[in-house]
């Protein structure tokens, strides 16, 4: 009860102090630091001495573009390393992370897989929180009942995803534009597949891309230098050195304009259209980031909201955006209508994006899109949390250390020009692939 109570005060006068930190932390540039364990992780760190915490991120290149013919297997390992470990099983973890007064997560996506811890900084707490992440790392035991307790939820999710229809026109679309392409498939998975996933897959899997020289590190908190050191050591050293993902295969280019409708019981038709777009370390990113704020990504006050939503009502919410990844990820425009009204949808949004391509923004929208998102950028880095995000990020995708602090001159330095050149460049509406699932208007 005192252990309880001594945690409950100190968690108080962090979220006390939050506010306080948030804001200095948007308001200096931040002091990344980055180095090699011994075994070979790479490892960001960024001191913060404003909350008594530390947040870490260890991020491996295990997402599913590593399946291969197993779809869903990244996920399934992803989803068992908090499962039973050493010698601790399920409720065991979770009891120690809980008496602790510490968070964590795992998760799985098709670049990455990424496991999160948040502890106190005081040794008493996160030395032991420490010990347990690096044995869920490098020491998870896969046991049959869990295995088969977490392969039934994938299975329960995936049947669940065929009655959504916007997951039914995700997996459509990502199966339309990448084909055979790692990226094609869904990280959770293939039901057929699996079902039949077993120990052996996943203790392969775990031993080829659970290794240190595959895996990023990401520190921020209230210790130093030294201290992040140990911690980084402390994480990886049970990991074998194992090597480097190689990178993922060239995404073909869509080779012309596809349209697939799927049929589905519901009054309103999901539309999702796209094709391969950018990179994570793209030449052309800013251009286009910005491009699209003004295009899609704005909300209510983006073109497309305003041709489709405002001025004819046919959706309440219309959208594009760009998913940069390791290898193109995908640029998205989509919506939802009622079903009678899709075609007529369609159609404004084909001509929206049309219209951008050949004309560009005008100077009003690129100062109003700049001071939106130069704005809004310092809530990015308004918390611990967020910060080590950005640094898992900028470690796995090798992005410069100071990709954070010339955020805003690089959206400042986008031009008119350089946006119409971006998206006569990259954005090719005749190679377009769209979805539609819902009902076909009678």
């Amino acid at each position: 009860m005192r252990i309880e109570t001594d945690i409950v005060r100190r968690l108080t006068t962090a979220a006390a102090l939050l506010l306080l930190a948030a804001t200095t932390a948007a308001a200096a540039q931040l002091d990344i630091q980055h180095w090699e364990t011994e075994n070979g992780a790479r490892v960001y760190f960024v001191p913060a001495m404003e909350l008594p915490m530390v947040d870490l991120q260890v991020v491996f290149d295990a997402g599913s573009a590593r399946d291969g013919d197993k779809p869903g297997l990244a996920r399934l390992v992803s989803r068992l390393l908090d499962q039973g470990a050493g010698d601790m099983d399920a409720d065991a973890i979770a009891e120690r992370f809980e008496d602790l007064g510490a968070q964590f997560s795992a998760s799985s996506q098709r670049d990455m897989a990424a496991v999160d811890l948040r502890s106190l900084s005081d040794p008493a707490y996160l030395d032991p929180a420490l010990d347990t992440l690096a044995t869920l790392l490098h020491a998870p035991s896969f046991a049959d009942t869990a295995l088969e307790r977490e392969r039934g939820r994938m299975l329960v999710a995936l049947r669940a995803e065929e009655q959504s229809p916007g997951d039914v026109a995700e997996r459509a679309l990502f199966g339309a534009v990448y084909g055979d392409h790692p990226y094609g498939t869904q990280p959770s998975g293939e039901a057929a597949v699996v079902s039949e996933l077993g120990r052996d897959q996943v203790l392969a899997f775990h031993r080829q891309y659970y290794v240190a020289r595959n895996a990023v590190v990401a520190i921020v908190g209230a210790v130093d230098r030294t201290q992040a050191e140990r911690i980084a050591e402390r994480v990886t050293e049970g990991l074998p050195e194992g090597r480097a993902a190689p990178a993922p295969a060239a995404v073909p280019s869509t080779p012309d304009e596809r349209r697939v409708h799927i049929d589905f019981p519901s009054s309103q038709t999901h539309v999702l259209a796209g094709q391969a777009g950018l990179q994570r370390d793209d030449a052309d990113y800013f251009p286009l980031y910005v491009g699209n704020h003004i295009l899609g990504g704005a909300g209510l006050v983006s073109r497309i909201s305003e041709e489709i939503r405002e001025k004819r009502g046919l959706a309440y919410s219309a959208y594009s955006y760009f998913m940069p990844m390791r290898a193109r990820g995908p640029y998205l425009l989509g919506l939802q209508t009622r079903n009678e009204q899709t075609p007529q949808a369609l159609e404004v949004l084909n001509a929206t994006l049309e219209r951008f391509i050949a004309e560009g923004p005008d100077a009003k929208e690129l100062i109003a899109a700049k001071k939106n998102i130069t704005g809004g950028f310092p809530l990015r880095i308004a918390s611990n949390r967020n910060i080590v995000g950005n640094l898992a990020m900028i470690g796995f995708y090798g992005l410069p250390l100071d990709w954070l602090d010339t955020f805003t001159d690089e959206v400042n330095a986008v031009t008119l020009e350089k946006i119409r050149e971006a998206y006569v460049r990259r954005v090719d509406p005749s190679t377009m692939v769209t979805v539609t699932v819902g009902q076909s208007a009678q």
